[in-house]
């Protein structure tokens, strides 16, 4: 395993991240802190990330299980052995679970961040989160989530949104208390971004630094990432580490949706609707002509995926999930894999015809 410093700060992490969302739906107790266990102690990792929504789809009845999976992983660690990454929910009018007996929709307002970090520490069982995150944005934007790009027609009035001020303030807070390392956002355009971390440089004292940004990234979601984060989050200039999730797209490159019979308790036939972008008929055919790329090359759709992500020079760790721990002991085997420049030159090849595959879906 290979390790990188995170942005700004002073984390230093693993390459891959273990990503922990089917905790609690898909994958039990038992089955999450074997998988922590191997990836810690097999493999190098260092680094988990979770969310206090979690698992997903997220649901009043289990939001908040998978936290405490990872509290009882913990319980046999060092803690300073453990880079922990959690995410406090953005703006949702659907979700108004995660505030407590008030059922209050989600926001990112003063109050409900004090109150979901107070919360994610009792359920990890720790005293402070190495990295905090902004799970998605406190105002309307483009493409979230499969949506549409970005339509002025459709902006909301801004007062209505937490200012960029108040969410960094209520961060500030939580770092100077002990309770929080570092901070960083997901789900994030570079406006929010460079707005952020503008107002940290600006004035220091009142707002921390944003150091990573967790944002999908993947062989067929590159262009909204590349076309502007990059150059934003670059070491020159903001200094954001990229913490890229779904590296498999939802596990569509792995090419187990492709197949005569697919399993189905696979993540996108449990749950129909979810991830549902990843199924259009444009994506279907990157993934094709990918999965023949590594089979022209010897090498499985998932390791072509994840080697290609792994290795990128704009990424600082990638984000894996697994519901087994033959699909887990693959993609974490995957690391070792080095793409040639002949398959590197095939991948831009197609690329250029599926540069932005979901397109077709989010402009439906």
């Amino acid at each position: 395993m290979d390790y990188c410093r995170l942005g700004d700060s002073s984390l230093v992490v693993s390459k891959v991240c273990m990503g922990t969302m089917t905790f609690g739906r898909q994958n039990t107790l038992e089955e999450g802190v074997e998988q922590l266990n191997l990836a810690f102690d097999s493999y190098g990792i260092n680094f988990i990330d979770t969310a206090e929504m979690y698992p997903v789809p997220t649901q009043p009845e289990t939001a908040g299980t998978t936290d405490k999976i990872v509290a009882e992983f913990l319980k046999g660690r060092k803690r300073e052995d453990v880079i922990l990454a959690t995410k406090v929910a953005g703006t949702s009018s659907r979700i108004n679970w995660l505030r407590g007996e008030k059922e209050e929709m989600c926001k990112l307002n003063k109050e409900q961040i004090e109150y979901s970090i107070e919360a994610s520490l009792e359920r990890l069982g720790t005293s402070y989160i190495d990295l905090l995150q902004i799970h998605w944005p406190d105002r309307y934007v483009g493409g979230l989530f499969g949506q549409p790009d970005y339509d002025i027609d459709s902006e909301n009035d801004p007062g209505v949104d937490s200012s960029f001020e108040e969410q960094l303030g209520a961060l500030n807070e939580a770092v100077k208390a002990g309770k929080v390392k570092y901070v960083g956002l997901s789900n994030e355009t570079p406006f929010g971004v460079m707005a952020m971390c503008q107002l940290a440089k600006q004035y220091p004292d009142l707002y921390p630094k944003i150091v990573s940004i967790q944002n999908s990234y993947s062989l067929i979601v590159r262009k909204d990432y590349e076309a502007g984060l990059t150059e934003v989050c670059s070491p020159r200039n903001m200094n954001v580490g990229l913490l890229a999730y779904s590296p498999l797209a939802g596990g569509i490159l792995s090419g187990k949706y492709a197949k005569e019979k697919v399993d189905e308790k696979a993540r996108l036939n449990l749950f129909p609707g979810f991830m549902e972008r990843y199924k259009d008929s444009q994506v279907e055919k990157a993934v094709a002509e990918y999965a023949n790329i590594a089979e022209k090359h010897g090498l499985t759709p998932t390791q072509l995926a994840l080697a290609w992500c792994y290795h990128r020079s704009n990424v600082a760790s990638s984000i894996i999930g697994a519901t087994s721990i033959v699909q887990l002991e693959e993609n974490l085997k995957a690391f070792d894999v080095v793409l040639e420049d002949e398959v590197m030159k095939e991948i831009e090849d197609v690329y250029k015809i599926y540069t932005d595959p979901t397109k077709a879906y989010k402009n439906k």
